[in-house]
């Protein structure tokens, strides 16, 4: 389970960052971001994709409660979960780019297949 990493954060600033940067994801397909931060990101992505791939009331909600803006919602049950109908999870894929320049955390883009 996503949350094992403290990030350097609080519980709900932790929560807040996750929430932000999966809806980010869904809504341009990929982000550059530290290696850490990508791989709790691809977990709560993944999640929620396959929440997603039926599409009713009750997973509607539960992906509302997560993601922040209503229009990914949207794009995430008529675009992205049609597209990973016959595949088990593995939406998501972590590059890593190697070092940042001003603090050397080592630094990944994650994108949706």
């Amino acid at each position: 389970m996503p949350g094992t990493r403290k990030l350097g954060r609080a519980t709900d600033s932790r929560t807040a960052m996750l929430r932000a940067m999966v809806t980010f994801l869904l809504e341009n397909g990929k982000i550059e971001t530290t290696v850490s931060r990508a791989k709790d990101v691809r977990a709560m992505a993944e999640k929620t994709i396959t929440v997603a791939k039926e599409d009713n009331l009750h997973n509607r909600r539960l992906v509302l409660g997560f993601v922040t803006k209503e229009d990914v919602v949207n794009k995430l049950f008529t675009e992205i979960a049609p597209k990973y109908a016959e595949r088990n999870g593995g939406y998501c894929r972590i590059t890593k780019l190697g070092p940042r320049r001003g603090d050397a955390a080592e630094m990944a883009i994650i994108e949706l297949l």
